[in-house]
């Protein structure tokens, strides 16, 4: 209700402040016989902004300092005896009063003074949100009334809405690099903490993964060597991309070069629908379909092929794979002139030819590009590897045996009951620093290549 109440107040703010901007600024060009700086929409585009920025601070505040206020309230009513209390017994009063003055209810009999402060409670939340409703809406229509106040024929709107939305552009960049940054450094810090257990000489070269849980925390407690599990990642990505590469490449071709627009408009879309697909549904396919197909298959040629291993997960993942190419590609072989093509065809050259000689070499930067960003999304893919590669930690150069990835022992050491002063715990961090290194050098390079080669064409 609050939320509706909220949307409907700035809504309404938004409409009436615009259409007040727009209509003085049509009113004053014929009054002053001259013309307007700027178009009426950035007036009335101006004046919105005007009366929507202090509205939207308020409401912040509000939303910020609401909580603490409620609890401050919560425990001025409380009994003396009650509200002397500390830490979780506090907490649970508090807690109590709060379900009880939502409606839901709580375990157990309800003491008189939890009702009355609930009472209360509900009192106070409607108190301080009609005040802070009014406050936004009247500090907006004053902000509106000084905005509109200011409409001149030569008053710069354009240049100062342009300003406004430059600013939230560069703030909404900021937002992102500092939540790129805020995870690399809580990665690297939890990282070095877990160093001080393991050497990373050991961590880095180390062959065999063997944790140690302890309820004390102390000491490694096990090995942990991040080969096994980077051979099972690289295994899996790899296959995975010998399944994806071709199909996607392939299927690219045919929508670009051979297809009719109707064929192309609606077998892309359909390859599409594989990239929306969650991957726990492609997880479960190969858990239930895929693995045991694979399995049959092995023991009627004579191979020991496992439900559960690196092909398995490979094969789906690749499967999961083929939009992200096939969709890269097309674009990328259509953004080649066609002048080339007719060029090639002219000289004599037949269809196979041309694509072979001419589009191929000259979309081969952004296909390469594409792979590369592929294979970044294979190496970080989790679900499907938690449920069909086996978990098994181990150097196999066999892709029928079960393997482990980084992601899956990232899942397994951060499940249940985790104690984060311990390395068992911390070793999922490192994990993480790794992947995260791992896909951020693979993007790099494809931006690279993607830079370096891309021819420009007129």
């Amino acid at each position: 209700m609050n939320t509706t109440i909220v949307a409907g107040l700035l809504l309404v703010l938004l409409a009436f402040a615009y259409q007040a901007g727009w209509s003085r600024s049509t009113r004053l060009a014929p009054a002053d016989g001259g013309r307007l700086h700027s178009r009426p929409v950035y007036h009335g585009a101006l004046v919105a902004i005007w009366a929507l920025a202090p509205a939207l601070l308020i409401l912040a505040l509000w939303a910020l300092f609401s909580e603490t206020a409620s609890r401050a309230w919560i425990i001025a009513q409380l009994p003396p005896e009650i509200a002397a209390l500390q830490g979780t017994d506090l907490e649970d009063a508090i807690r109590r009063v709060r379900q009880i003055a939502s409606g839901f209810g709580v375990a157990g009999e309800t003491a008189p003074y939890e009702n009355s402060a609930a009472q209360a409670l509900v009192e106070f939340n409607l108190l301080t949100f009609a005040a802070a409703i009014a406050a936004a809406a009247g500090t907006g229509a004053i902000a509106l009334w000084f905005a509109r106040g200011r409409i001149t024929p030569r008053l710069r709107a354009r240049n100062e809405v342009e300003t406004v939305v430059r600013l939230a552009m560069i703030a909404c960049s900021v937002v992102a690099i500092m939540t790129t940054a805020g995870i690399v450094a809580s990665l690297l810090a939890e990282a070095v903490r877990f160093f001080t257990f393991v050497n990373p000489v050991d961590f880095f070269f180390g062959t065999v993964w063997r944790p140690g849980f302890s309820s004390t925390g102390t000491g490694a407690g096990g090995q942990y060597g991040l080969l096994p599990l980077l051979w099972g990642t690289l295994m899996v990505a790899s296959i995975a991309m010998l399944v994806s590469l071709p199909i996607g490449l392939m299927t690219a071709i045919y929508l670009s070069q051979y297809a009719s627009p109707r064929v192309r408009d609606t077998v892309k879309p359909i390859v599409e629908i594989l990239a929306g697909i969650p991957t726990i549904v492609y997880g479960f396919f190969a858990l239930v379909t895929v693995g045991p197909f694979l399995s049959s298959v092995g023991q009627a040629v004579g191979l020991d092929i496992r439900a559960t291993s690196a092909l398995t997960a490979g094969s789906v993942m690749g499967i999961m794979i083929i939009p992200f190419i096939s969709s890269l590609s097309d674009d990328i072989i259509r953004q080649v002139p066609k002048g080339l093509r007719d060029g090639s065809l002219g000289l004599g050259a037949t269809q196979s030819e041309t694509i072979r000689r001419v589009i191929l070499p000259a979309a081969l930067p952004g296909i390469v590009g594409a792979f590369l960003l592929a294979v970044s999304r294979a190496i970080g893919e989790t679900m499907i590897v938690v449920l069909a590669a086996g978990n098994s930690p181990f150097l196999r150069l066999n892709p029928g045996e079960p393997v482990s990835t980084v992601t899956v022992t990232i899942v397994n050491q951060l499940t249940g009951d985790t104690d984060f002063a311990s390395p068992q715990s911390l070793v999922a961090f490192a994990l993480g620093l790794t992947l995260f290194a791992m896909t951020l050098v693979l993007n790099v390079a494809a931006l690279y290549i993607v830079r370096r080669y891309r021819e420009q064409y007129e």
